[in-house]
């Protein structure tokens, strides 16, 4: 069958045909870059990182539109906290976001425009609504958007506007607000803004509403109407449903698919600097590989909440890669062939159905591991495993997983894996020795087993634990 994806829509599975064959138009809602990148930012990036992929190896040429957010009330905030320049404080965590999607393996997108590069595009958009009747100005700087004016607002997440609360519930709304569940498509500068933070419009001086800058950057990149429109899940509402009705409000098409992937969670709360559970990028990397770190966020289907859970979740992924990476380096000793170009590399037909039904990663990783058991069967008969290490690596290679990759090949293959595996899974002996010291032979016992789910076999001897991979 042909590709099918669940579309946030019609909150069905249906299939996907791209609007100009042969072509596929992604908009990714990318970073707000007003703090370091934690690992739940990552997990849009990857899925689409992976579908994108997918797609070239399907005959398809994407043009992929990531945004960078760069001005908006929390950097504005967080850089006058820090006595920087705002433009300064989200220029250095874009260049953070930017190392780690580079780190993970995730390719440059096509365009990755700014926010405040495309002022010009936002205020046309802005003065289109207001002609069509669908927004209004209000006090010099502020421009609203009339939710009560477009009948179809809330389609995108099936609610109905007299169902809704507004973002400001509980607040006394701004006076020149109309309605409570109008939203800013233009806000006037507050006291003690910078004034380079405000651009000019017909309408008074001010800067963008989160919700206008998608949809002028999006129409721009990909045209008035476009094939995907993806993002995590908690953006459907309202930044997602905002952007949809103003798009079509002015007349346009706009997204025809919306792709969501879901939270990742630590302790089964949702990821967030609020909760004091987020896991900065560039601290998990001080201690990972980051290609463990990338097999750890895609081995969970899109759609299902990825729970993290600080060293075994890598631990479980560096048992994975340790498998995957000690055949292939194996198959490679037997018939360098093993180690040839894979982008022609016929793959098998589960793995090609598992990613066509859904972009289900976790079933395609499945099939990966069916064919390296193979490969390891026919190593063991004194067999060469040419075809399955070229089939297990063009499969890795659609997940960015390709041990021979040059990205992750000076890691591959060597001793930096194992050795990124060994402190990790040192890190968990650690705590079951001081549990067996205290006598806690309950929870001694359940890090062994949680090892042992990971496939690392641990053997105790009088000069400590030992650990290998079964």
């Amino acid at each position: 069958m042909g590709l099918h994806l669940y579309d946030t829509a019609s909150r069905a599975v249906r299939p996907f045909h791209p609007k100009t064959p042969g072509e596929v138009g992604i908009y990714l809602c990318g970073a707000t870059v007003q703090g370091s990148p934690h690992i739940g930012h990552l997990r849009s990036s990857i899925a689409v990182d992976i579908l994108r992929r997918w797609l070239e190896r399907s005959g398809q040429r994407v043009t992929l539109i990531r945004n960078v957010t760069d001005i908006d009330d929390k950097i504005l905030a967080k850089a006058a906290d820090a006595g920087q320049p705002w433009w300064a404080w989200a220029h250095r965590y874009e260049r953070e976001f930017s190392e780690a999607y580079a780190a993970l393996n995730v390719r440059p997108p096509t365009y990755e425009p700014r926010a405040t590069g495309h002022i010009t595009e936002m205020v046309e958009l802005m003065e289109s609504l207001v002609d069509r009747g669908h927004a209004y100005p209000g006090d010099p700087g502020n421009v609203w958007f009339d939710v009560r004016s477009w009948s179809d607002y809330g389609e995108l997440t099936h609610q109905r506007p007299e169902n809704l609360v507004s973002e400001e519930d509980g607040v006394e709304p701004p006076a020149d607000k109309r309605d409570p569940l109008d939203f800013a498509l233009w806000k006037a500068p507050k006291g003690g803004e910078p004034e380079t933070a405000a651009w000019p419009t017909p309408y008074g001086r001010g800067r963008p509403g989160w919700h206008l800058e998608c949809s002028a950057m999006a129409r721009k990149y990909l045209g008035e109407s476009f094939d995907i429109h993806a993002g995590g899940i908690d953006l459907r509402f309202p930044h997602h449903e905002n952007e949809q009705a103003q798009s079509r409000a002015a007349g346009w098409g706009f997204a025809g698919h919306w792709f969501h992937n879901a939270w990742v969670t630590v302790s089964g709360e949702k990821m967030s600097k609020s909760l004091g559970n987020s896991l900065i990028v560039g601290e998990v990397l001080r201690e990972a590989d980051p290609v463990l770190l990338r097999y750890a966020l895609s081995a969970v289907h899109y759609r299902s909440t990825l729970e993290y859970t600080p060293g075994v979740s890598l631990i479980e992924a560096g048992a994975a890669w340790e498998r995957i990476t000690g055949f292939v380096s194996r198959a490679i000793q037997i018939d360098d062939g093993a180690a040839g170009p894979v982008a022609d590399v016929a793959l098998p037909e589960g793995f090609a159905s598992a990613m066509n039904d859904d972009v289900n990663v976790s079933a395609a990783l499945a099939v990966v591991h069916e064919t390296v058991r193979a490969g390891n069967s026919a190593l063991a008969a004194g067999a060469a495993a040419t075809q399955e290490a070229l089939a297990a690596r063009g499969m890795l290679d659609v997940l960015g997983l390709d041990p021979l990759d040059p990205h992750w090949a000076a890691a591959s293959g060597s001793d930096a894996s194992r050795a990124a595996l060994d402190v990790l899974v040192r890190a968990v002996l650690d705590e079951r020795a001081r549990a067996r010291a205290e006598k806690d032979w309950a929870r001694a016992d359940a890090l062994r087993d949680r090892l042992a789910e990971a496939g690392v076999l641990v053997e105790d001897g009088a000069d400590g634990a030992r650990w290998s991979l079964r």
